[in-house]
Formats: C-alpha cells, structure tokens, sequence
C-alpha cells in the first residue's frame, strides 16, 4: 500500500468518525429503515473514497451528503423501477373504498378531524413511529412518489423524469398515497 493511499484512508476514517452519524440519520429520515440508511451511508463513504482525487479541498460534511443525497435519490429510482405496478388497472376498486357511487364520502373512510390537535405531531416521538409505520404500508410506488416529494423535497417535474412516469400518473399516485396515509393515520394514530 503506498502513502497516498494510506493518507486517503487517514483523511476518510476521520470523516466517518465526525460525519457517519449525522449523514446515518439524514439518511434514515428520507428511508424510514436503519438497515437502508446504513448501506446508503457506507455507499457514500466508499463512493467518497474513490472520488477523493476529485475532491479538492471542498467542505467535506457539503461533499458527503452531496454524495449521499445522490446515493438515496438512485436507491429510489431503482427501488421503485423494481416494484413498478401500473395503478392504473386498480383505480376503480381503490377508489370505491373511499366513495360511494354518488361520489359521497363512505361514513366508514370519511377522514377524521385533524384539527383539534394543537402539538406539533411531528415532535412527538411516537406519532412518527406510526406515521413510518404507515408509509411502509402504502404500495411501493407511492411510497417511493412520497418521500421524494415531501422527504427529498424534490419537485413534480424531476420526480416524474426520475421515475419515468407522466405528471398525471404522478399526481394521482401522490393522490392515492395521501388518501391512504391519512386513512392509516385516523385508524392508528387519532382514533387509537
């Protein structure tokens, strides 16, 4: 092994030290899974260390999470081009769990009253835990439109050229995962 890379390993184990947490949990917040989160980490430190030629001397914590940023944005990609299922063929039976055939609202799935709740429910702890738990049981692919859009902050137009599908598919996906997501929600969070 010669000193170049010794001194590459040197400089990328003292950012690990100082920014593998911090990149873990930005990472785990955008996954909603530790095991997902931590090979995202680990790919960015590995991509980092064959890049480090052409790092010159940026900020490192900016350079990783730049890097890890990418890492996730490619994990969803794939993920979701793996999963694809064309919602198109469901939209009736999905639907009609939340409507009647008069377009009224089925008292059953009517959604509850969010209103009343003046905490931040983002701060308390367990209400996130649901809220994970619930966005793990949407379908692949909306979950996937989901954390890009409200998670990766990412906008319509480059999530819909990421994943290869038209506004209008993207826009009813986001649709159909709100729906799903607040039904989850009343049963498991406000009603419980």
């Amino acid at each position: 092994m010669n000193d170049q890379t010794t001194d590459k390993r040197k400089l990328l184990n003292s950012w690990i030290v100082e920014h593998a947490s911090q990149l873990h949990a930005w990472a785990f917040r955008r996954t909603s899974n530790q095991n997902i989160a931590e090979d995202l980490v680990q790919d960015t430190f590995v991509a980092a260390f064959h890049a480090l030629n052409s790092f010159e001397g940026k900020n490192p914590k900016a350079w990783l999470f730049s890097i890890l940023k990418h890492k996730i944005m490619d994990y969803f990609r794939q993920k979701y081009k793996m999963q694809y299922v064309d919602a198109g063929n469901q939209q009736d039976d999905y639907l009609g769990q939340f409507f009647n055939k008069d377009q009224s609202w089925n008292e059953a799935q009517k959604p509850g009253d969010w209103l009343a709740h003046e905490e931040e429910l983002l701060d308390n702890e367990q209400f996130r835990k649901v809220l994970y738990f619930c966005m793990e049981q949407l379908p692949e692919q909306w979950s996937v439109a989901m954390k890009l859009k409200y998670l990766q902050e990412r906008k319509g137009p480059a999530i819909c050229e990421d994943l290869g599908i038209s506004q209008a598919n993207f826009w009813q996906i986001l649709h159909r995962a709100k729906m799903q997501l607040r039904a989850c929600l009343d049963k498991n969070w406000f009603e419980a």
